[in-house]
């Protein structure tokens, strides 16, 4: 007898008694189906008959059923089809079969012949956790919210296996659960013989002939819990999922979805061959399953008339872009251009395909680099929390396959199949990256590809493939000696290669700064942020709360797509062409290549900035105007990082000679063993003409190479050393 597998099968009835009229509760069931789909209508227009027709005529042998509408026509086969989803759905496919014979031949069903029918769900019920599943939700129905990380090739499912006695050739057809429930053959052969004094046929007899089996195409999923629900200090959960016939090849990895599905258990190889025989191992048997809003570029994220046009009178007002920018990070002091560049990147430029089929990136790149202790993490977690789509990793905790892909074989199948990184589960959005400057380099080259070209190109194991990695990356490092050192050019403070460098849009230096007047104004602000923590009606807020800004920028990102006018080209060309010829005497005067280029990527760059900056208040065009805007963030964060070898006017080369002068005549006037004031020996210096901070600089290197000591609260300095 064939096992029913632990996915519940169908179960048959037949009558008793001779001349016994039964009708079981599978039949009263299945009509109670078929009159929904006969007669459910809303504004006098049959939904599902109508369905049902247009996918016939596609020859696409599939129906949604919206739970709803079920719950709506009768309440009680709802929940029982929610309860009990393993015995329903089958009635529900045989019902909607029959729906299709009634449309395909009204007059005469039995004489068309229509394939299977696929019934599919589609839910609006509260979602469950991962986590939450456990014993008591088995052959459920469950709604799922995550990640889709990997997707097997497509494998043939048997449904009906045809088996052959190999002693007396009798046949028998049975019927095989969904999902990776399995059959178990029958150990004896109930053919019936024609010849009485036959001897019956030994154990275990059947074999299966294959070429007349039925089979439907299954896939394997790997689902991973949405990033939002997982504990802190936790792992992310996983569930296998088991797609068949039109659920397959719907999804890639790095999608977000939500699915609807059966809970089930099956027997794992594993586990089998422990011995451990009442063990099942838990997967889920799709039913139907929906994209998220924004979740691959495939799902289009609703929005109501209301929300429509409360988010179209916000872009129209005049401050917009100043009231969102402030609205970025409200409880971190200062750093208004970073936060220009935070919005910009949120929002990102309009990506093109060009004629030939090169496509050209609308995703800006911004790198934080400074000084410990400037809320660069913490502006990196603010953006995490916008962003529609987002993914926060450490650079020390990231390798190159986890940033990419990794291959993963499957213990089921021995095959090789790919699990998507970061870039790939952020597709669509933003992935954070602190700790840059910590990457090993051989990781931190892995993502070159995919900053510019947006693809993840793998050659591992036998497959070779490109992934998507639409995403921008904002990534947040420290220099080379831990703080900036004015002493050194960028390059020396900035450990990394130009070929990573030019791929960033737009490069702040962030330093701490020692100015009294600031250093007041950040405490106090910081004092406040403690001391309101309590009230939550002092705290320091936004113009615009997250959420709304998480939904504008998912509005503006689906919505709008803008293109420079030829006026903001002609002075974006200029203004270009003025920036290299800048830059390109600043290194013939400091006699040494920046380490930050000027190429056409950072025109591109400027033209990307000021396509956001148009998004932003949903204009079509990019004026002169966010030309203008864009240049000046730009100046202020990748030229200036350029420029950074000058500090007050005076260029590097020059304070560092300045620095070496002061100290021969500091040695040269301090004998050994000899103290004098250290304001005196600063005014003699100054009046000299020596700058203060070149003063400043050359007792440091003094007093770090033990020439010069400090004594009595650095009011006096002492010559020590040679």
């Amino acid at each position: 007898m064939a096992a029913q597998g632990w996915d519940a099968g169908r179960i048959f009835t037949t009558s008793v008694l001779p001349g016994e009229v039964h009708q079981s509760d599978n039949n009263i069931l299945e009509q109670e189906l078929f009159n929904f789909l006969q007669n459910f209508c809303v504004d006098n227009q049959f939904v599902y008959r109508d369905q049902l027709r247009q996918n016939l005529l596609i020859k696409q042998y599939m129906l949604e059923v919206d739970m709803q509408d079920l719950i709506a026509y009768d309440e009680n086969l709802g929940h029982r089809l929610a309860d009990r989803p393993g015995d329903v759905l089958p009635l529900f496919e045989s019902a909607v079969r029959r729906t299709a014979h009634k449309i395909l031949a009204p007059t005469n069903p039995e004489g068309v012949e229509v394939p299977e029918c696929q019934v599919t769900l589609r839910s609006n019920s509260n979602l469950t956790n991962v986590r939450s599943l456990d014993s008591t939700t088995i052959s459920k129905l469950v709604r799922i919210a995550g990640i889709v990380i990997a997707a097997s090739a497509l494998s043939s499912k048997a449904t009906h296996v045809h088996l052959m006695c190999r002693f007396c050739r009798g046949t028998r057809v049975l019927p095989v659960s969904g999902g990776f429930a399995g059959l178990n053959l029958p150990r004896t052969c109930n053919s019936v013989k024609l010849d009485t004094n036959a001897p019956s046929c030994p154990l275990d007899p059947y074999v299966v002939v294959h070429d007349k089996c039925r089979f439907v195409d299954q896939q394997t999923l790997k689902l991973q819990e949405a990033p939002d629900l997982v504990p802190v200090g936790e792992l992310p959960r996983h569930i296998m999922l088991s797609a068949d016939r039109y659920l397959v090849n719907k999804v890639v990895p790095g999608t977000r979805v939500i699915v609807t599905g059966i809970f089930s258990i099956f027997q794992n190889k594993k586990v089998k061959a422990t011995g451990a025989v009442a063990i099942r191992s838990p997967y889920l048997r799709l039913v139907g399953f929906e994209v998220e809003s924004g979740g691959h570029g495939a799902g289009r994220t609703v929005f109501s008339a209301e929300e429509e046009q409360e988010f179209i009178n916000l872009a129209r007002q005049p401050d917009f872009y100043r009231n969102f920018t402030r609205s970025i990070a409200p409880s971190i002091f200062g750093n208004e251009d970073i936060k220009c560049a935070i919005a910009c990147l949120l929002f990102g430029g309009s990506k093109k395909v060009l004629p030939d089929g090169m496509r050209l990136r609308g995703d800006i790149n911004v790198l934080l680099l400074g000084d410990p202790g400037t809320a660069k993490s913490q502006l990196l977690k603010f953006v995490e929390r916008v962003a529609p789509i987002s993914v926060y990793t450490s650079g020390k905790g990231s390798s190159a396959a986890g940033l990419t892909a990794s291959v993963i074989r499957d213990p089921g199948s021995r095959e090789f199949y790919l699990e998507g990184g970061a870039m790939v589960l952020a597709d669509g959005g933003v992935v954070c990256i602190d700790e840059f400057d910590k990457m090993r380099e051989e990781d931190r080259v892995a993502i070159h590809e995919a900053m510019e070209q947006q693809t993840i190109s793998i050659a591992k194991a036998g497959i070779t493939t490109i992934l998507n990695s639409r995403t921008s990356v904002l990534a947040a490092a420290n220099p080379v000696f831990g703080r900036y050192d004015d002493m050194k050019s960028a390059g020396d403070n900035i450990d990394f290669q130009t070929t990573i460098l030019s791929r960033f849009d737009m490069i702040f230096i962030v330093r701490d700064e020692h100015s009294e007047l600031r250093d007041r104004t950040i405490a106090k602000h910081v004092m406040n942020i403690h001391m309101n923590s309590a009230n939550p009606a002092d705290q320091v807020v936004g113009e615009i709360d997250v959420t709304k800004m998480k939904r504008y920028v998912s509005y503006c990102k689906t919505k709008c797509a803008p293109r420079l006018s030829p006026e903001a080209a002609e002075k974006l060309s200029s203004h270009f062409v003025q920036l290299r010829s800048q830059i390109h005497s600043m290194e013939r005067d400091a006699n040494e290549r920046s380490s930050i280029p000027i190429t056409v990527r950072q025109l591109e760059a400027i033209v990307r900035i000021s396509e956001s900056l148009a998004k932003m208040t949903l204009s079509p065009v990019a004026t002169e105007e966010h030309v203008e805007e864009a240049l000046r963030l730009f100046r202020a964060s990748t030229i200036d990082a350029v420029q950074t070898g000058q500090v007050e006017g005076v260029t590097r080369n020059e304070l560092q000679a300045e620095v070496l002068r002061i100290e021969k005549a500091v040695r040269r006037r301090l004998v050994l063993g000899s103290t004098v004031s250290t304001r005196a020996l600063k005014d003699q210096f100054l009046r000299e003409g020596f700058t203060e901070h070149a003063f400043e600089r050359a007792l440091t290197i003094l007093v770090r190479q033990d020439t010069l000591s400090f004594s009595n609260q650095r009011l006096t300095v002492r010559r020590s050393g040679a």
